[in-house]
């Protein structure tokens, strides 16, 4: 479980995220929600470590990420913004090289390895250098290698970016297992269609604040809309907060 308290960050006179609180619970998939520039992104980079809040804490599995940062990525496994690939490795070597960072066992690690490779329909492309790789494949490779030390809490920013359809219906799929095994999922998406087919609860950030904390049909039922892109724009345009 994740839980955010109270999360500010400035950036000089600019306010990214102001009095951010929410929660993303085990066993649900949470949406973190809003138009460019609102503060997800910052959100996201506080949530696993790579920015420190100016106030406000960060607990995961009840471990505050200030206090404790190391054990709080051991818990977390991120899909960034940017993949990050190491371009000259293959996707196996990207995996294990994540699975040392980790501290995994090299016996458990390969295991692993190779249950997600599997699962994320990577054979054909495994042992190929990274470099040239496509958008999809970047992206199946960069998911394997948050997941390899099997956290329970996975945050995943545009998990669907530039991916073909079949790749989309199958990253989806592979979302809603996650969510089955109990994992605390929290991902970002502009895509509307893909929020309502997949999320439990939807958080909308607008202006660096929650705007709205409720599930897609509390949202469509607040704002007196039946399409949830319209019950979006409707917040984020009225700013006026929804929580359900």
């Amino acid at each position: 479980m994740i839980q955010v308290e109270n999360l500010h960050k400035a950036f000089g006179a600019i306010r990214a995220v102001d009095s951010v609180s929410f929660t993303a619970r085990d066993g649900e998939i949470t949406g973190l929600l809003g138009p460019n520039g609102a503060g997800k992104t910052t959100t996201l980079r506080m949530l696993y470590t790579l920015m420190r809040p100016d106030a406000g804490r960060v607990l995961v599995d009840c471990l505050d990420s200030a206090a404790d940062p190391l054990a709080v990525r051991r818990r977390l496994g991120v899909l960034p913004d940017a993949r990050g690939l190491y371009k000259n490795l293959s996707a196996r070597e990207n995996i294990d090289y994540f699975a040392r960072l980790q501290g995994v066992p090299a016996d458990e690690g390969a295991r692993r390895r190779e249950a997600l490779i599997e699962v994320l329909e990577m054979r054909d492309f495994a042992d190929r250098r990274a470099q040239g790789y496509s958008q999809g494949q970047r992206v199946k490779t960069a998911i394997a290698r948050a997941l390899i030390h099997e956290p329970r809490n996975v945050l995943l920013d545009e998990p669907t970016n530039g991916l073909d359809v079949m790749a989309t219906r199958r990253m989806r799929q592979f979302m809603r297992d996650l969510r089955a095994a109990g994992r605390c999922v929290l991902f970002s998406s502009h895509i509307m269609q893909e929020v309502a087919q997949l999320c439990d609860r939807i958080v909308v950030i607008a202006r660096g604040r929650v705007v709205a904390d409720a599930s897609p049909e509390a949202l469509r039922l607040e704002t007196g809309e039946s399409n949830l892109e319209e019950a979006f724009v409707k917040i984020i345009g009225s700013g006026e907060g929804l929580a359900a």
